[in-house]
C-alpha cells in the first residue's frame, strides 16, 4: 500500500488491462454500478498551474534549476516541456512535437535539470529558455491545461550543493509529528537511485559522501520517498542523497532534518491507526503531504502513532511499544478497514478494538474509536491491484454497528457516502483525498469536547 512509486510503474504496465474491467461483465454488479474511476466522457481542464520559480535575464539560474509550481493536490503527477524557441502552432492543451527536452516523472511540484546535459548552449545568461507544466491523473488524461511558458535564464556556473532537497518539515504545526516518518524530498538531477541516513546525533560530516558516525538505519530507493519501517521514539535527524546505477555518489548529503517523538513532551491526545489516519492519499501523496492527513486540520494538537499498512491485529501487537511510552490522556482509534477488505471476519475486528479498549483502561487512557468509512473495491483494484473481500460491506457494517455502541466519533456517518465509496472522496478507493479528510477532522472537532476540553 505504501510504496508508491512502485505502484507507478505497475500501473503503466498493465493499464490497459485495468481499464478493459471497466466493460468487464464479471464485475459484481454492486460495484458496477457505482462511481468509479473513469475517462469515458472529457472533462473540462482546470486553470493552469502558477510557476513559482522565476530565472530572468538579470537573474539566471545556475546550470542545474530547479523548477516548482504551485502543488495541485488532484495531481497524480506532472508532465514538463523545456524548449529552446516558442513554436508557432503552441497548444495550451496538447503536447508540442517541438519540445527541446520532455519528462513525465515529476511526481512532486519540483523539477531539478541539468542544463549542461539538456540545453549546454544556452548555458550563457543571455539565451532564454522556456518551460510550462501541466498536471495529470492515474488515466494519463491532463487535469489543468499547460502553465503559461515561462523564460528560463541560465548561466554555466555550478550549483553551490548538489543534493536532493527534503520536502517535509517535521513538528512544526497541527498533525506534523509522526512516530512512523516518512522522508520525502525533491530528487537530484542524475541520480537514479537514492540513499537515505538516519542518525541519533546530528551527523559530524555535513553535506559529504561518507556516513555519519551517528547512523542507526540507511536504506537506498528509487522513488522520492521512504517510509520508515520503525517506530522512532526520541530525537532523530535525516538526510538523503543521490548515487548513479552503479551506487556512486552524485552530489552530496542533503543538509540534516531533525525530527522528534518526545514522551516528555507530554502529549495529551494520540492518534492510533493505519494508513487512513497516518496519511496520504490520491496515489501520489504520502503521510509527509500534511494536505492529506485529517490530524493537520484538528483544533488541537496530537502525535500520530499510525502505521501504515496496519490489520487491527497488528494494532493490538504494537500497543505496547508504541502507545504507552507516549501515554496520552486521550487515544483516537481508527483501525480495521484493512482486515475487512482481506476478508477478516467483523467478531475479529471488534475484539481487537476490545482488546484495544481495555489496554487504554489498565494504563488510565481514554479510547475513542472512530467509525469506518466505506471503500470502493473497483478502484482499489484498479490503483493497487488488490483484491477486496466480497463480504467486506457487511462486515463493516457490523464493526461499524460496534462502534456506535461505545465511546465514538462518527466520522463515517459524516462523509454521508453511499455503501461504495466514491472516487471524489477518494481516488485510490480506500485512503481519503483532501476533501474526505477535511470531513473527518471537522467531525471530530466538533465532538472531542464529548471528552475533553479543547
Amino acid at each position: 500500500m505504501n510504496k508508491k512509486f512502485l505502484l507507478i510503474i505497475l500501473i503503466l504496465i498493465t493499464l490497459s488491462w485495468h481499464l478493459s474491467l471497466q466493460n468487464n461483465d464479471t464485475i459484481d454488479a454492486e460495484t458496477k454500478n457505482t462511481d468509479q474511476i473513469s475517462t469515458s466522457e472529457k472533462t473540462p481542464l482546470a486553470p493552469a498551474l502558477v510557476a513559482l520559480s522565476h530565472f530572468s535575464l538579470q537573474d539566471p539560474s545556475n546550470n542545474m534549476p530547479l523548477l516548482e509550481w504551485r502543488e495541485d493536490l488532484n495531481a497524480v503527477y506532472y508532465e514538463l516541456e523545456l524548449f529552446d524557441t516558442i513554436p508557432d502552432d503552441l497548444s495550451d492543451e496538447e503536447l508540442s512535437s517541438k519540445n527541446l527536452y520532455y519528462t513525465a516523472s515529476v511526481y512532486t511540484n519540483a523539477k531539478q535539470l541539468d542544463l549542461t546535459q539538456i540545453a549546454p548552449n544556452a548555458l550563457n545568461g543571455k539565451t532564454p529558455l522556456y518551460w510550462r507544466i501541466r498536471s495529470m491523473d492515474i488515466d494519463h488524461n491532463p487535469i489543468t491545461k499547460f502553465s503559461a511558458l515561462e523564460e528560463l535564464y541560465a548561466t554555466n556556473q555550478a550549483p553551490q550543493m548538489n543534493a536532493p532537497i527534503p520536502h517535509v518539515i517535521y513538528n512544526e504545526k497541527n498533525g506534523t509529528t509522526l512516530l512512523y516518518p516518512v522522508y520525502s524530498f525533491i530528487p537530484n538531477a542524475n541520480a537514479t537511485q537514492f540513499e537515505i541516513e538516519v542518525t541519533d546525533n546530528i551527523p559530524e560530516n555535513p553535506n559529504g559522501t561518507t556516513p555519519s558516525k551517528y547512523r542507526i538505519y540507511a536504506k537506498i530507493i528509487t522513488g522520492g520517498e521512504l517510509y520508515d519501517e520503525k517506530p522512532r521514539i526520541g530525537t532523530f535527524y535525516w538526510r538523503v542523497r543521490g548515487l548513479d546505477d552503479e551506487g556512486n555518489p552524485v552530489g552530496v548529503y542533503s543538509d540534516a532534518q531533525i525530527f522528534k517523538n518526545e514522551p516528555q513532551d507530554n502529549w495529551k491526545i494520540a492518534i492510533f491507526g493505519d494508513s487512513i489516519s497516518h496519511g496520504g492519499g490520491h496515489l501520489s501523496f504520502g503521510p509527509a503531504d500534511w494536505a492529506y492527513s485529517y490530524a493537520y486540520y484538528l483544533d488541537f494538537p496530537t502525535i500520530n502513532l499510525s502505521c501504515s499498512g496496519d490489520t487491527s491485529e497488528t494494532m493490538v501487537q504494537r500497543f505496547d511499544d508504541d502507545v504507552l511510552p507516549f501515554h496520552p490522556q486521550y487515544l483516537l482509534i481508527m483501525g480495521g478497514t484493512n482486515s475487512l477488505r482481506a476478508g477478516m471476519p467483523a467478531e475479529n475486528v471488534i475484539n481487537d478494538l476490545k482488546t484495544i479498549q481495555e489496554k487504554c483502561y489498565e494504563n488510565n487512557i481514554t479510547p475513542i474509536l472512530l467509525t469506518l468509512a466505506p471503500i470502493n473495491p473497483y478502484n482499489i483494484k484498479k490503483v493497487f491491484n488488490e483484491e477486496t473481500s466480497e463480504v467486506w460491506q457487511y462486515n463493516l457494517n457490523l464493526v461499524n454497528d460496534f462502534i456506535r455502541t461505545q465511546p465514538h466519533i462518527d466520522t463515517a456517518k459524516a462523509l454521508n457516502s453511499p455503501p461504495i465509496l466514491p472516487t471524489e472522496y477518494a481516488m485510490d478507493g480506500l485512503h481519503g483525498d483532501v476533501i474526505a479528510k477535511k470531513i473527518y477532522a471537522q467531525e471530530i472537532n466538533d465532538n472531542i469536547s464529548q471528552f475533553i476540553a479543547k
